[in-house]
């Protein structure tokens, strides 16, 4: 009989002990659920995400999106979607665009082409002096070969791919090309990201003659698209959500130009004569590639030299 009080007494304990360690565990978990709700409820309560109303009368470059087709819709919406809640890449790109249309407005003015055709450029490189797998360079994503034949300087020494106002003179000729050759601004912006072998071809394969009508590879099918919905998003931050103010925003620093027809030793040197560092010098000038200019043929090339008091002077 007592082994079997002992037993009992045993069990006792354990089950008090059991009991206190559910209730604990209990209590724990009610306060994570607590936590949990209060977190999720913060959220929700700063953050909302919803589909997005296309704008009617959408259009690229003057030219009317088919919007009555619904497969033509679920491509916009997924632009408009994707690039909307990429919050930071947006954000970026209207900090950049203050600082760089106005630079390539200008151009595409002077040569006849429509404004829209500034959004490209954001679609191709995001306004940063990039270099794509396939070697295209430069906020106009132009490929060597393409840059030799409009009349750029490219070599290790000098790619004017990176020089922001040449490459933008060199994408207009390319693209008043190509809308003379198919006839619509959209088919010439199609042109400029797939080239015209594969626009041909699918010209010619599918028998159409319109963007919207033809069947074409991944990239090239949402180029468009995607540039229209960075344009509307660009155009009307607030609409998108986006708070951002004039002060936010990145802009130019004035420059003054500086005629070179010889070669420069090293541009370090160069550089301080005018009380900047090497870094300054290659941030205004991506176009020169290396620490010095050749320069053998006496060529007059146009220097940009920021003016005093935007960067620390260097000593």
């Amino acid at each position: 009989m007592k082994i079997i009080k002992n037993i009992l007494m045993g069990l006792g304990v354990l089950f008090v002990a059991s009991t206190l360690v559910f209730a604990m565990q209990s209590k724990a978990d009610d306060a994570n659920d607590v936590a949990e709700n209060e977190v999720e409820k913060n959220v929700s309560e700063g953050y909302r995400i919803s589909a997005i109303d296309i704008p009617e009368n959408l259009n690229f470059a003057g030219e009317p999106v088919p919007q009555e087709d619904p497969e033509i819709m679920e491509r916009v919406d997924r632009e408009f979607l994707v690039n909307t809640y990429w919050q930071s890449n947006a954000l970026l790109l209207m900090k950049r665009a203050n600082k760089f249309f106005p630079i390539i407005e200008p151009i595409l003015a002077k040569n006849g082409i429509p404004d829209d055709f500034k959004y490209l450029a954001v679609a191709e490189s995001g306004l940063d002096n990039v270099v794509s797998g396939a070697r295209a360079t430069g906020f106009w994503q132009i490929m060597k070969a393409t840059g030799k034949e409009y009349g750029l300087e490219i070599n290790d020494n000098v790619d004017e791919r990176y020089h922001l106002e040449k490459s933008t003179e060199v994408a207009c000729r390319y693209l008043n090309k190509y809308k003379k050759k198919y006839g619509t601004w959209t088919l010439a912006a199609a042109t400029y990201n797939t080239g015209t072998g594969s626009v041909d071809k699918y010209l010619r394969i599918q028998k159409v003659k319109d963007y919207y009508d033809l069947l074409l590879g991944q990239e090239t099918g949402r180029y468009v698209f995607r540039i229209m919905a960075i344009k509307e998003i660009l155009s009307h931050p607030e609409k998108y959500g986006f708070d951002i103010q004039k002060k936010d925003l990145y802009s130019a620093v004035p420059t003054f130009n500086v005629e070179v027809t010889s070669p420069v030793v090293n541009f370090a040197d160069f550089a301080n004569e005018y009380g900047i560092n090497y870094k300054v010098l290659k941030r205004h000038n991506p176009w020169l590639r290396e620490p010095h200019l050749n320069n053998a043929s006496g060529k007059k090339y146009t220097i940009e030299i920021p003016n005093k008091g935007y960067y620390k002077e260097s000593k």
